[in-house]
């Protein structure tokens, strides 16, 4: 049990490996030592333990000074010192009190994993916390009643000769009893687990949904801010460190989904920026954790991902495009000019939110009939840097005049293929000097997507074409096993929306070739296995770690939808029995008969059974069958016969003693073995019985 709880907290990350191992050889040491001289006094280790408050003080500073976070001062200190007390303790001389002191403190060791962890390991090592613990305690009460007890109150039930007393000192697994105790433990648990989960089902945690957890957010989570310079996302990607799980409900068009995060749409030749109507923050009104910003023209147009977003320094919310509401226990949420969406950083925090998404794009054809001018407030979405290179406009007219494009939206998919096909791709920084851009355009040319989507928007903006540049992800790897997309770092994106005046609509183009835009597939054995922890990691996260209001409600429905679904499929079930069985009235009766036999069997089944087992016995002399309470009832009524009956107070032993019979004795003893100890007698048991009941009956009939 101490064993387990040090276990936990050492995969909890509460206690170093070295200190875990230290522990061990403590523990090895007090097991050899329990019982024998060399423990150590109960006084010194009373005074050792006193010692321990001005060394958990001296920890505490030393921690500090060698620059431990602050949230992690007070758990290593506390930690090292219910190490040091716990090996103290199992060092010295121990009574029941001790032992006592030992199970809180790997209690105490078991609470402190549970605050540090949000693995699902911790799980695995809680079950095998609870069944040593079950066991340990249920061993030491039982130790505590067996000291309780003397030879003689012992005597009197069983004859001290019994072979219990010598199963019981071997503590054999063959022994019932002896293994009996895993099994009442097991049973234990799973009764604790049974009782508990209704109580966790409907009594879900306040605030769950913001997940402390130790360290800080991802630190080189760069590129979505209101400022970003050319190749930020280019440094993020080359980073695989996990930044989101997402699931989504409605299968449709997976592959074109992309987690939206942040648009920018003011260019300074450099990099990308928020202009001063962007950074206009609009609050949004909520009702019961439901935050709605737009509405929808028809419900099939929806998509609900359910988001699991690792700490970052960062307080963007991803969603597919178009966001129509988010629901999560936020304190607040923000709209920028951009239309992305932020609430409160969580750089310590895990959240989980659901983003409801209009994913619909209006038809080709209404697209390339939009000749609608832009309205004044959309002019900002045309600027360019005054020192911008004279070559990008003219490359502009040649794409677009060699697709012979027409329209807006024939010009922006000029500009999209051909970037894709006549420009490479690569994450190395080689576009650089005073205009990054035009380097990538005219010398270089290759890059990745950020040089991409800002050569597309400015080429775009130079034939008066409204663009601007959006930073996100791609849908990541799908993992089945989880139902849903692990999103990583490298799986940081940047593309392109232009707007579409007609119907107010911001479309998504992406000029990065395909080389940029492919998810990495893993295969093997080994990434099978790391796709099942995944998934166990997103359940455990979701449904144990996370679990609110919000889990609660989608948890009854689907319940509620399952055992709807089992009715309906036994009510079918039972009206085709029934159908069956009306014309075949044979069959019926046979079940009905079945059915009794069941119910006989389930009701004195059990009785039948113990019957059998405890109290027959086949004699293979004679052919007779008795039980063992009638072989010494063949006994008491020889010995009444002969005026010799038993008083009350006689023990069937002491009965036998005083009749000085060598064959009464064997016939008792016998009996004390079979009704106290339950034992079975082997044959040749049954033998010597049945001879000696023979013989008693044989003096008895020749006087």
């Amino acid at each position: 049990m101490i064993a387990v709880a040090m276990l936990a907290l050492v995969l909890a990350g509460g206690l170093s490996t070295g200190l875990a191992l230290l522990f061990l050889v403590v523990m090895i040491v007090s097991w050899m030592l329990e019982n024998t001289r060399w423990q150590l006094p109960e006084r010194y280790g009373l005074g050792i333990v006193l010692l321990s408050i001005p060394l958990f003080y001296l920890d505490w500073q030393y921690q500090k000074a060698m620059g431990e976070p602050a949230e992690r001062l007070g758990v290593t200190a506390l930690a090292h010192l219910i190490v040091f007390l716990s090996a103290v303790k199992l060092l010295q001389v121990k009574k029941d009190r001790d032992w006592v002191f030992l199970y809180l403190i790997s209690f105490f060791e078991v609470l402190l994993a549970a605050g540090l962890s949000f693995s699902p390991v911790f799980l695995g090592t809680l079950t095998l916390y609870l069944l040593c613990g079950l066991s340990a305690v249920t061993a030491f009460e039982i130790q505590k009643a067996r000291r309780s007890l003397t030879y003689t109150e012992t005597r009197l039930l069983v004859p001290p000769d019994s072979r219990v007393f010598k199963k019981v000192g071997r503590r054999s697994w063959r022994n019932p009893e002896a293994a009996r105790l895993p099994f009442v433990a097991v049973a234990l648990l799973v009764l604790i687990f049974a009782l508990a989960l209704p109580l966790f089902l409907v009594a879900p945690r306040s605030g769950a949904v913001a997940l402390t957890r130790s360290g800080g957010g991802l630190s080189n989570f760069i590129g979505f801010s209101e400022n970003v310079t050319l190749g930020q996302i280019g440094t993020l990607k080359r980073d695989d460190g996990l930044v989101m799980r997402v699931r989504v409900e409605e299968a449709q068009s997976l592959r074109e989904l992309r987690w939206r995060g942040i648009a920018l749409d003011e260019f300074t030749g450099k990099g990308w920026k928020k202009s001063i109507q962007a950074r206009q923050m609009d609050p949004v009104s909520e009702r019961g954790g439901f935050f709605q910003f737009d509405t929808t023209e028809a419900l099939h147009r929806l998509t609900t991902q359910t988001f699991f977003l690792e700490p970052l320094e960062s307080a963007v919310l991803f969603a597919a495009p178009k966001v129509v509401a988010i629901q999560g226990d936020f304190p607040f949420i923000r709209v920028d000019g951009e239309g992305s969406v932020q609430s409160r950083r969580h750089d310590f925090e895990r959240i989980m939110y659901k983003a409801i998404s209009d994913t619909h794009e209006p038809r080709m054809d209404v697209l390339r009939n939009d000749m609608r001018p832009y309205p004044i407030a959309f002019r900002r979405y045309l600027q360019l840097p005054d020192d911008l290179d004279r070559r990008i406009g003219p490359l502009a007219t040649t794409m677009i005049l060699n697709a012979n494009a027409s329209n807006r939206y024939d010009a922006a998919k000029a500009i999209e293929t051909y970037l894709q096909r006549d420009y490479g791709y690569t994450l190395e920084m080689k576009a650089s000097g005073p205009d990054p851009l035009a380097d990538f355009l005219f010398n270089v040319r290759t890059g990745h997507c950020e040089y991409f989507s800002t050569a597309m928007v400015v080429l775009l903006r130079t034939h008066g074409i409204a663009a601007r540049v959006v930073n996100g992800f791609l849908p990541g790897e799908y993992n089945e096993a989880a139902g849903a997309y692990t999103v990583r770092q490298s799986d940081a994106h940047s593309w392109v929306e232009v707007h579409f005046p007609e119907t107010r609509s911001w479309v998504t183009f992406d000029p990065t070739p395909s080389a940029g835009r492919v998810e990495p597939v893993r295969t093997g054995f080994t990434a099978q296995l790391q796709k099942y922890a995944e998934a166990l990691e997103l359940y455990w996260f979701q449904y144990v770690v996370g679990y609110d209001k919000q889990e609660q409600r989608s948890l009854a429905t689907s319940l509620h939808n399952q055992v709807f679904d089992y009715g309906r499929i036994v009510s079918n079930m039972l009206a085709t029995v029934k159908s069956y069985l009306t014309g075949n009235v044979l069959v019926l009766a046979i079940a009905v008969m079945v059915l009794a036999v069941l119910v006989f069997v389930v009701l004195f089944g059990r009785r039948i059974w113990r019957w059998v087992r405890t109290g027959v016995i086949q004699s293979s002399e004679d052919g007779r069958t008795y039980s063992s309470v009638q072989f010494y009832e063949r006994l008491i009524s020889l010995m009444e016969q002969r005026g010799l009956s038993r008083d009350m107070h006689l023990t069937p032993l002491e009965f036998a003693q005083r009749l000085k019979s060598s064959e009464a004795l064997l016939i008792t003893r016998a009996y004390n073995r079979v009704r106290f100890g339950g034992e079975r007698l082997s044959q040749n048991e049954k033998r010597e019985v049945e001879r000696a009941l023979l013989a008693l009956e044989a003096t008895d009939a020749h006087g």
